[in-house]
């Protein structure tokens, strides 16, 4: 067995405990493992994706390898990552005799230690990456940050490195609609009619009508802010910390000669100081606001809505967890996707925007179009991938490949999920404002 691929299926088997459900290519053009068509490929293209490996075990090793070209698959990126997810991304981390409260990489890490075929298998995969040190990390790395987390400093510098990546790349994956948030699909639909329908359904959530004022936080390139006041009359004004974001929604708003209504900010919501508005919307932004400063958030937000007026808060969430306490960023996702995101559970978020004084009146469950939504951006990307990497670069076009493709699995397992909550900020004596019945539900169960 002296071909590289033998090797490392081998390795892989000792280190995970079980065969590797796909099969390896190695540098050495030698292939091993389960055959037989659609059975995804795994190609590891330089010894060097074995260093990263070996020096940061884990998700990080395999991303620094895949965002640097020497990790690859072959075939359908969806069976690959199906067929490893519960081998190295959703391993219990309590399992096996792992004392009982230990981070689960630090519970692996103890288990491998006491396991005296990890450890020969560790030394084999030293031997076979050959020489030290490893390799720097991929420029598309977000550097070492230190201070305390969601400064204003430090949120414009994670919301630049997702956003200012060029506008043109973001064309390519987004398509015409130019949204970048979980569309609301109808049987048949396309990318640009379920973002456009999206767009409505939040304009009627808030009851947007002729003449109100509407703040649109995080408002990206400017596609609601558009869309409420072409079509339901509004005076809107958008903020996001991109400057490309601000520079693309503003010629938007120039060529439609909607300068008169939309205005579009460079400016943090916590510096938003014209309230009060009659409506707010907030999509996908939340997840960069942090836990530390959530209730913040929802304060700002609640001191900027005229009484009687509704929150639509847009916003990915986790699953609750027993462990909570020791919930932790992605590796992969803050340092190479969203630097210092955050997911908080839904009962969180909901939670806290009521103790800032919000009512909130409805919760729309949406996963499952978030999951559609992104394998339509997954087959935009590969249709363009050339050109995407020459946009940005060949690095930044994988990692969007591999983090969308994760993502949309994620939503439908039910891993992740997104909500859009309706709040108001329902006056002292109680009238809300609302219809008694929101939403009208079909005799099946649906509306």
């Amino acid at each position: 067995m002296s071909d590289a691929a033998s090797r490392l299926a081998a390795l892989a088997g000792d280190l995970l405990g079980v065969p590797l459900p796909v099969r390896v290519r190695a540098w050495d053009g030698s292939e091993a493992g389960p055959p037989g068509p659609g059975v995804p490929v795994l190609v590891v293209r330089a010894r060097r994706a074995l260093r990263r490996m070996a020096w940061r075990p884990g998700e990080l090793g395999l991303a620094r390898a895949w965002v640097a070209g020497e990790l690859d698959v072959e075939g359908d990126l969806y069976e690959a990552l199906t067929r490893l997810a519960g081998l190295v991304w959703e391993r219990d981390p309590q399992g096996g005799g792992a004392p009982a409260g230990l981070p689960g990489q630090a519970a692996r890490a103890l288990r491998a230690a006491r396991d005296p075929r990890s450890r020969a298998a560790a030394r084999e995969l030293l031997r076979l990456a050959g020489p030290w040190p490893p390799p720097a990390p991929p420029a598309e790395e977000v550097r070492r940050r230190g201070g305390p987390l969601h400064t204003r400093t430090r949120d414009r510098e994670a919301i630049s490195h997702h956003y200012d990546v060029g506008n043109d790349f973001y064309e390519l994956v987004l398509g015409p609609s130019m949204v970048y948030s979980c569309a609301y699909w109808s049987e048949g639909g396309t990318l640009e009619e379920a973002q456009r329908d999206k767009l409505e359904l939040i304009c009627r959530k808030l009851a947007v009508r002729e003449g109100d004022r509407l703040l649109d936080v995080g408002c990206g390139w400017g596609s609601l802010a558009l869309h409420a006041a072409r079509h339901h009359g509004a005076h809107v004004v958008g903020v996001t910390l991109s400057a490309e974001q601000a520079a693309y929604a503003r010629k938007r708003v120039a060529d439609e000669g909607l300068a008169d209504r939309v205005v579009i900010r460079v400016q943090d919501y916590r510096d938003v100081r014209d309230g009060p508005y009659d409506a707010i919307a907030s999509v996908g932004m939340a997840e960069h606001v942090g836990a530390v400063r959530y209730r913040r958030y929802a304060d700002v937000l609640h001191g900027l809505l005229k009484p009687g007026g509704r929150l639509l808060n847009h916003q990915i969430s986790r699953r609750p967890d027993a462990r909570d306490e020791e919930y932790r960023v992605d590796p992969f996702i803050d340092a190479y996707v969203f630097p210092d995101g955050e997911l908080a559970p839904l009962g969180r978020t909901t939670a806290t925007l009521e103790e800032a004084g919000f009512e909130v009146r409805d919760v729309e469950a949406i996963r499952e179009h978030y999951a559609l939504t992104l394998r339509r951006w997954v087959a935009n990307l590969e249709e363009h991938f050339d050109e995407a990497a020459r946009l940005t670069s060949p690095g930044r076009a994988r990692i969007w490949r591999l983090y969308m493709a994760a993502s949309a699995l994620a939503f439908e397992r039910n891993r992740i999920g997104v909500n859009q909550v309706l709040a108001v900020r329902t006056p002292e004596g109680g009238a809300s404002g609302m219809p008694l019945r929101a939403r009208v539900w079909d005799e099946h169960g649906g509306d």
